[in-house]
């Protein structure tokens, strides 16, 4: 696609489109470069267009809450792409069950489960991110993943075709699905259950308290750095991690967190290389101590 392409789209578009976009601000480690291109759509129609225009001719990266994704400094070369805010409604479609934008954070879809006595969804209360995130890795916490609520989702892939997955169709695992990279989420139906308001507000609490207690709140951090390596151990990958690394271990103003070891932090001013050496370590340090080979949860963008 040809710099006048791109120039004359933005040219019709309401603030959408940007160029060499600060993507620092854009993720919670607030770390990163810039993108060569920045699309915020805020209707489908405009998402549509885009990506009958841009097509597969460059690399697009879907950015939903940026919680979990670690940028490096460089810029990146192609778009990066970040639903507007007329895709973070939510509405009830009958009694059970609920349709969310997929750019509304998971613990607001929480919050709206409990204002309309929808129980089960109470978890997401304590994920950070977005409804499109939490589907494209499954998320989940407390026993209970996405795959438990998900009725439906309406998504659109890089040449622009509108187009609806159930459940049944996707093969769900810890931390991933089988649904195609080239796909992006626009929104989903969840299924609750009728629940007492206050019955929801007391899970709530004990979920929140229970996550609190255990992780860093307040910090530049992208959650779990890495997956509980569940067919290879029975340990949690925060046990391997505490036994095979040194106590306070930093690399520049990136390191280890305190209070969970499966958490790496920005301290102050990190840098992509000080981030990614800390997560390097780390895992040949698992490695070389336990003979177990950790993924990464977070996702690095390069």
């Amino acid at each position: 696609m040809k710099n006048k392409d791109i120039i004359d789209l933005a040219s019709k578009s309401d603030r959408e489109i940007f160029f060499n976009y600060d993507l620092k601000k854009m993720n919670w480690f607030n770390i990163g470069g810039k993108s060569k291109i920045f699309f915020k759509p805020n209707s489908l129609k405009n998402l549509i267009r885009f990506l009958q225009i841009y097509g597969k001719r460059g690399k697009i990266f879907i950015l939903g809450a940026g919680s979990n994704v670690l940028f490096n400094d460089n810029i990146f070369p192609g778009v990066v792409i970040k639903l507007g805010k007329n895709f973070s409604n939510i509405s009830i479609l009958n009694k059970n069950l609920i349709v969310a934008g997929c750019g509304v954070l998971q613990k607001n879809l929480s919050e709206f489960a409990k204002e309309n006595e929808l129980g089960g969804i109470e978890f997401l209360s304590c994920i950070p991110g977005s409804v499109g995130g939490g589907i494209r890795m499954n998320s989940g916490c407390f026993e209970k993943e996405f795959k438990d609520i998900l009725v439906s989702v309406q998504c659109i892939d890089f040449n622009g075709n509108v187009k609806t997955i159930n459940s049944n169709q996707i093969n769900f695992n810890y931390r991933e699905t089988n649904l195609p990279k080239d796909l992006i989420f626009l929104s989903a139906t969840f299924e609750g259950t009728k629940t007492n308001k206050n019955d929801i507000e007391a899970k709530i609490k004990i979920l929140r308290e229970k996550k609190d207690k255990a992780q860093p709140t307040r910090v530049k951090t992208g959650g779990s750095t890495f997956k509980n390596p569940k067919n290879k151990t029975e340990k949690k990958v925060w046990q391997l991690i505490k036994s095979s690394i040194p106590k306070n271990l930093r690399f520049g103003d990136a390191q280890v967190s305190e209070k969970h070891v499966n958490f790496f932090i920005n301290n102050n001013n990190a840098t992509y290389k000080d981030m990614s050496t800390l997560i390097d370590f780390v895992k040949n340090k698992v490695k070389e101590k336990t003979g177990i080979e950790i993924e990464l949860e977070i996702v690095i963008v390069e």
